[in-house]
């Protein structure tokens, strides 16, 4: 296992640039995403946009995950991802989203979600690391993450792991047109018996022209939210982040975005964005085989 110290922020790159000539979303240039907008079917169009998103986020996440080794910074990661990005004509959804700096969020060992990927934070031996990539193409996003081990890591942080891909599993599972939100954060509940934290601050959310619309996903259960009904044509993000220790979270004050466990705990977490179908799911995005 790693015993690495706890994760300080590190200098910035500068900016990544894009084409002029890739559409982007309505915050690249002031960082103001404006007011949410419920969640409704997507048409025809929207849909195959989302499909090329979420490839093209998949990709990016890929090449990303195949860059990591011992000593790589998370900003080299960053690169991979934003050229792949690019390449493929898609806009990085976290480019200025609210003020975010990079195009991908990296988060190691406590770090739940939102790491900023810098110049000097390097992934070593026995780390585990989160990639979150999404994809604007067509007016639309398409949002997965993925925890990966850095060489051999230890049983707590594989269970881990695989309890999280598990209750990303279970989540998805609970999703059938005529259900409930909450449904989602039952399913993960019952799947993780009190095994594992599983973080309440931050959660899914619905997803297509708008990177957040909304709509929020409780990995919780919470009878007093969630209940909305799903759809057909509505398209989400399920997104359980488990923890080896105390769920809470709190944000380092010095950049305002990276969240980490309280008490230094690792946090794993899974991620797709999904369509409601008239029968169930279908998931958009697709992750790195393990």
């Amino acid at each position: 296992m790693s015993t690495r110290t706890p994760l300080r922020p590190g200098p910035l790159s500068p900016r990544r640039k894009v084409p002029r000539e890739i559409a982007r979303p309505s915050y690249a240039l002031l960082g103001e995403p404006g007011p949410t907008q419920p969640p409704r079917a997507r048409t025809p169009e929207e849909l195959a946009n989302m499909r090329t998103a979420s490839d093209i986020a998949s990709a990016a996440l890929a090449a990303a995950a195949a860059a990591i080794a011992p000593g790589v910074t998370t900003d080299e990661l960053d690169a991979v991802a934003h050229q792949v990005m690019i390449d493929g004509g898609a806009y990085p959804s976290t480019l200025n989203y609210r003020g975010y700096p990079k195009s991908t969020c990296i988060s190691i060992n406590e770090v739940i979600c939102h790491g900023i990927p810098d110049l000097q934070t390097t992934v070593e031996a026995g780390d585990i690391v989160t990639i979150d990539v999404t994809a604007y193409y067509g007016g639309v996003h398409g949002d997965l993450n993925q925890t990966f081990a850095v060489g051999e890591v230890d049983q707590h942080s594989k269970d881990l792991m695989e309890a999280t891909r598990r209750a990303l599993d279970a989540g998805i599972a609970a999703v059938k047109p005529g259900g409930q939100v909450r449904d989602i954060g039952k399913a993960i509940e019952r799947f993780v018996r009190g095994r594992y934290g599983i973080v309440h601050q931050f959660g899914g959310h619905g997803i297509g022209p708008d990177f957040h619309d909304g709509l929020h996903v409780q990995h919780n259960y919470d009878r007093r939210g969630g209940g909305e009904r799903f759809f057909p044509g509505m398209t989400l993000t399920v997104e359980p982040m488990l923890t080896l220790g105390s769920p809470d979270a709190r944000v380092w004050e010095a950049d305002g975005w990276t969240a980490v466990t309280v008490d230094g705990s690792r946090c794993a977490q899974e991620e797709h964005t999904i369509l409601v179908t008239e029968t169930g799911t279908e998931v958009l995005t697709t992750h790195v085989p393990l």
